[in-house]
């Protein structure tokens, strides 16, 4: 069973049934924060300049590397391989 999770406005109450729809800030915190980090993360997202990728391909490959990175402590196994060069 699919649910949609949405703010607190009243269009959705019109579009989507009740039964499938939760209204409340405590679910969709979670995901502006993922579409944050990704718009920060990644340029191609956030204008439209040299930057930008035309291959569908590639930008899924980004959203991958952003996911990886973002979710499952990516950075950390990068941060102790660039940190031992120090010791």
């Amino acid at each position: 069973m699919k649910r949609y999770y949405t703010d607190n406005w009243d269009v959705y109450r019109e579009i989507i049934p009740n039964d499938k729809l939760i209204q409340s800030k405590k679910y969709t915190i979670g995901i502006e924060q993922n579409n944050s980090n990704v718009r920060h993360y990644l340029g191609k997202m956030t204008r439209r300049s040299k930057v930008v990728t035309k291959s569908v391909e590639m930008l899924n490959i980004l959203l991958l590397i952003a996911c990886n990175l973002n979710q499952y402590n990516g950075y950390q196994s990068y941060q102790k391989i660039f940190l031992s060069i120090f010791n």
